[in-house]
């Protein structure tokens, strides 16, 4: 089956071949994906190379936490894609919600409510397993609510902002 996935604003297409295998473009790649523990935590095997992942679903895409940098991953098959396309539809509108990927300690809030904020610009930083992770504007817009501050402690998929 093809997919095709958006990340930060990108498209790929994606093409599962089999349970160890994916074709990205042109490119056929060896893959092993799989759940540590129950948790939202992934170890991936992409050719040979070891990367560990947190994934969990947000409220439109899905959040993907890996080598320190959060990405969010918009995955649809061929007809979802079509169906939208067609349909208009504008998913960049509308109030968006960051979550915690995972437990941790705010480390910094780098944006104010009311303050406009470009996709890309980081708003927080969130350390966990002692890693301090850079969380971005998704889009552009306006900071709506923060509702937390340096120094405390979040739970996963807590609420930490609001971009409208």
């Amino acid at each position: 089956m093809k997919y095709i996935t958006t990340i930060d604003g990108k498209e790929f297409e994606i093409e599962v071949i089999d349970e160890r295998h994916i074709r990205i473009g042109g490119r056929l790649l060896e893959v092993n994906f799989e759940s540590v523990s129950g948790q939202p935590v992934f170890s991936l095997i992409l050719d040979g190379k070891s990367y560990e992942a947190f994934v969990y679903q947000g409220e439109e895409d899905w959040e993907v936490l890996i080598q320190g940098r959060q990405y969010q991953a918009n995955v649809e098959d061929e007809r979802e894609k079509r169906l939208k396309t067609t349909g208009g539809s504008d998913i960049a509108s509308g109030e968006f919600h960051l979550k915690a990927p995972m437990p941790g300690l705010v480390v910094a809030v780098l944006i104010e409510e009311g303050q406009e904020v470009k996709k890309g610009q980081v708003m927080l930083i969130l350390e966990s397993m002692k890693m301090q992770n850079e969380l971005k504007a998704p889009r552009d817009g306006t900071m709506g609510r923060v509702r937390v501050k340096a120094g405390e402690s979040v739970e996963q998929r807590q609420t930490l902002l609001s971009v409208q």
